[in-house]
């Protein structure tokens, strides 16, 4: 069950590549995930909880842009691995299994952006070239994905 929910919160990195960090964060900050004796205890520090939570909003609201970047342009595609492993690893910490986290999470975010990436490009075809709808769509799907796995983590 872990390598799954680590493997679902990298296709959410694919998606949305802060959002796994902010989901990640309120768990951390409320004790449900406890992560203090670990390197990124820090995720549940309240700055930290606020920082990554405005970080992410911040790019639901900047995908919205036309001048947004490819989610498949290098650092963006880039930037969507690391967010991956690491949230996949920060899931295994707890137990001891961040390595197979991070790998699941790395696979997770090539899902997630490859795929992301050709379904947004078909639904937005087959609804007449408008993106807003899809990409609002796309938004929930990556934050109740994101918040599945944290529920179920914790």
């Amino acid at each position: 069950m872990f390598f799954l929910l680590s493997l679902v919160l990298g296709v959410v990195a694919g998606l949305r590549a802060m959002t796994p960090a902010a989901a990640l964060s309120w768990p951390a900050f409320l004790g449900w995930l406890d992560l203090s004796a670990t390197p990124f205890a820090f995720l549940g520090h309240p700055i930290a909880v606020a920082i990554f939570t405005l970080v992410a909003l911040g790019e639901l609201v900047t995908d919205q842009l036309p001048q947004t970047p490819s989610r498949k342009a290098p650092v963006q595609f880039g930037t969507r691995l690391v967010m991956g492993a690491l949230a996949g690893g920060v899931l295994g910490l707890p137990s001891d299994m961040w390595i197979g986290g991070a790998i699941a999470g790395v696979i997770g975010a090539v899902i997630g952006t490859l795929g992301g990436y050709e379904a947004r490009k078909r639904l937005v075809a087959s609804n007449g070239g408008n993106d807003r709808p899809i990409a609002l769509l796309e938004d929930a799907v990556a934050v109740i994905l994101a918040l599945l796995v944290v529920w179920l983590a914790a």
